[in-house]
């Protein structure tokens, strides 16, 4: 009996040494490889590489605009997705007169692998695609936008509440707050609420270097300066539209607008009646 009471608490003693490196595995964003480039849309682009905290490349394209300087837009994927599949937004802006940069983030489509990812890494990611932007003398450094989905969004928030030299931000599908984001996804696993409040989520807090409510798009909409349009899908079952409400509903300034609109979590960029509200709103006046 005391055999088997040590070798059950030395194995659950292994399980909480090795948890960081079991959550780092398990969380990993599925890596989806780009199954299309501009040119097949008819874009004249270049394809580069970024180069992004800790040295990490991403692969990148740039879309220039039709006359310049130009204004230019900088859209950041979500969770599992790559720059090809941000390509439906692209076309719509170019021909709107900006210039577009796309960028895969790290661990995911073509660019460089890292030992995680999580929200403060695609912001990261995203000032590295700006500092890139803002060196350009074809780009209008004062007319330089953000616009990210799903983390992204979050991410592309992150950015603006720590900047003040951006025109404007666009948020689609955007989680009002990571922690009940990830508790949500988690118990949809089935896994014990217990273990997720008192291990998971405090690892993963520890591990990306920040406290949940730092980053929560909740708590940073408070912080922007510029103009931000939130766009969400009323029928998201990824991401309720009450997390648009919830981020819109602590905005500290009049200049944040909330578009809810048909579509679900995905569904956004095929809607061309909503991409020409977002162009309405990113034109500089």
């Amino acid at each position: 009996m005391g055999f088997i009471f040590t070798l059950v608490i030395g194995l659950l003693g292994i399980a909480y040494w090795q948890l960081p490196r079991i959550l780092r595995y398990s969380m990993r964003a599925p890596r989806i490889a780009p199954h299309t480039h501009p040119a097949e849309q008819g874009l004249n682009y270049t394809a580069f590489e970024l180069i992004s905290a800790k040295q990490k490349r991403l692969q990148a394209w740039f879309i220039p605009a039709p006359t310049v300087p130009a204004p230019a837009v900088i859209i950041t994927h979500g969770w599992g997705g790559n720059a090809a599949l941000m390509l439906p937004l692209v076309k719509p802006l170019h021909a709107a007169g900006f210039a577009v940069l796309l960028f895969d983030a790290r661990c995911h489509g073509a660019s460089e692998d890292d030992d995680y990812m999580a929200l403060p890494r695609f912001a990261e990611d995203t000032e590295a695609a700006l500092t890139w932007l803002q060196q350009r003398a074809d780009i209008q450094p004062q007319a330089i936008s953000l616009l990210g989905h799903s983390v992204g969004a979050a991410a592309v928030l992150l950015v603006a509440s720590r900047r003040h030299d951006l025109h404007k931000v666009v948020s689609v599908s955007a989680f009002a707050h990571p922690e009940r984001m990830m508790r949500r996804w988690l118990l949809s696993k089935h896994i014990p609420r217990w273990l997720i409040d008192k291990f998971i989520l405090p690892e993963v807090e520890r591990a990306i270097g920040f406290k949940f409510a730092q980053i929560a798009p909740e708590h940073t909409i408070s912080q922007i300066q510029c103009p931000v349009l939130l766009a969400h899908g009323l029928q998201d079952n990824i991401v309720p539209a009450a997390d648009a409400q919830a981020i819109y509903t602590q905005r500290a300034q009049t200049q944040v607008e909330l578009l809810l609109v048909n579509g679900n979590h995905e569904q956004f960029a095929e809607q061309a009646q909503q991409m020409q509200r977002v162009i309405q709103f990113l034109k500089i006046p």
